[in-house]
């Protein structure tokens, strides 16, 4: 599934790099360790999280996750979304709180499969 298909089923706002609605997606990560996503998450994941700080571009660069969705409305700093330009990392964000955020993704996925 293309990020463009779920930022456009999910009405999420784009914030950095829309060039990367094209890539693939294979699935998701939830988590707001940093720590947590380095070790757990996959190439080609989307991340969900709260978290808003630089090194979120880091890691999600380390990891070649697709795009980062922040939830719950909270506010994306300049600074992490000029770093997330240059490293081609989008950043994304909605409303809703990450369990249902999460919940839509892997029903997504899940049909997209079918």
């Amino acid at each position: 599934m293309k990020l463009k298909d779920i930022v456009n089923e999910l009405s999420l706002e784009v914030e950095s790099f829309k060039d990367g609605l094209q890539s693939n997606v294979t699935g998701a990560y939830v988590s707001d360790l940093l720590s947590d996503v380095m070790a757990n998450s996959k190439e080609g994941n989307i991340w969900i999280t709260l978290q808003t700080h630089i090194n979120i571009v880091a890691v999600a660069s380390l990891k070649v996750i697709k795009g980062i969705i922040i939830v719950s409305n909270r506010p994306v700093p300049e600074e992490t979304l000029k770093k997330a330009e240059e490293e081609k990392i989008t950043i994304m964000t909605t409303p809703l709180p990450a369990f249902e955020i999460a919940g839509k993704i892997y029903r997504m996925l899940e049909d997209s499969k079918q």
